[in-house]
């Protein structure tokens, strides 16, 4: 009878003879360490210098570069507009604008009143702080209503054009008073675009005129004390677009966010609002082809006519223009 095979006894290498023994070693230690809640933590405190006087000049003027970036920005296209700084390289503004910053007509034109805007705010502030009449008559003590409650609100200045877009429909010295009454609503700090519009929007409730402008009809603007339409004063225009309290006007050098305090309507019949409008997109295609400076000023004089034609002499100029931009 055959002997059952003897069993071997395994081969243990060293090297698991090694990793059990590395095993056990760390269950030992682990069974002699300390409790975890009665562990001692070490931290070491980090002392924070304070600000020097230096220091906090240059973080305050930091602080206003980038408060006013947008404000910088709004200023220089306005500049660039103004003094036709594009000519010799695009034939529009618009065209300039989107070509060299990627910006559209809409961001223009709101950059540009926004920095109005700013800068209605800071000469408010301003007197509001010194307490005299501004130059549209009206006290500057009575913007200090909400500043009583906190010193320095009129510190706080707006950061982004956003903020101050729902302001630009309202006359200067009702921008600045809004302005506060937000800086307050927000709790001292730089209020957000929703914060300022519900400003707004409680005192246009509290004022409300209702809009009765057509899209296509010519009217007149009135500059009174706006600056930004400094320069359009008895300009005409015709309504291309109308919400609740203000129209877009187009004119012979672009489009503008007019409210309706600064319009004032012609009589004009639809026939005659539509020859308007003809010539209008005549004046214009002219304007910005950028003929001498001589030109512009007759086309300028043309956006001021009082009446829905143009003479024969007048016409005739006109038609001598459009031959000299034409390839």
């Amino acid at each position: 009878m055959a002997k059952p095979p003897s069993r071997r006894n395994k081969a243990t290498s060293p090297a698991s003879t090694d990793s059990t023994s590395a095993a056990n070693s760390v269950n030992e230690d682990i069974s002699q360490q300390v409790d975890p809640g009665s562990a001692t933590i070490t931290v070491t405190a980090v002392e924070i210098p304070e600000l020097t006087e230096q220091e906090i000049s240059d973080r305050l003027h930091l602080e206003r570069k980038v408060e006013r970036a947008f404000f910088e920005a709004g200023k220089a296209l306005a500049q660039l507009r103004d003094r036709r700084l594009y000519r010799s390289t695009h034939r529009t503004f618009e065209e300039y604008c989107r070509d060299r910053f990627g910006y559209t007509h809409r961001r223009v034109n709101y950059l540009i009143a926004g920095s109005v805007v700013f800068d209605n705010i800071v000469a408010g502030t301003n007197c509001s702080q010194n307490g005299e009449a501004d130059e549209t008559g009206t006290n500057c003590s009575q913007n200090e209503e909400v500043d009583k409650t906190r010193p320095n609100l009129s510190r706080i200045l707006p950061t982004n054009e956003g903020q101050v877009r729902p302001l630009a429909k309202l006359e200067p010295q009702q921008q600045v008073k809004v302005w506060q009454r937000a800086v307050h609503k927000a709790g001292g700090k730089v209020p957000s675009a929703r914060i300022v519009t519900d400003v707004v929007q409680k005192i246009i409730e509290r004022t409300r005129i209702p809009n009765t402008y057509q899209i296509g009809e010519i009217c007149q603007i009135l500059a009174k004390d706006n600056p930004e339409l400094r320069g359009k004063g008895g300009c005409w225009g015709i309504v291309s677009a109308v919400s609740d309290f203000s129209c877009t006007v187009r004119m012979w050098d672009g489009e503008y966010v007019v409210g309706l305090q600064h319009l004032k309507p012609f009589s004009y019949l639809p026939q005659e609002c539509e020859q308007m409008q003809v010539v209008c997109d005549r004046i214009n295609r002219v304007y910005s082809s950028g003929l001498e400076e001589s030109v512009q000023k007759f086309l300028e004089s043309l956006g001021k006519l009082n009446r829905p034609y143009l003479t024969a002499l007048e016409e005739k100029v006109l038609s001598l223009l459009e031959l000299e931009i034409r390839p």
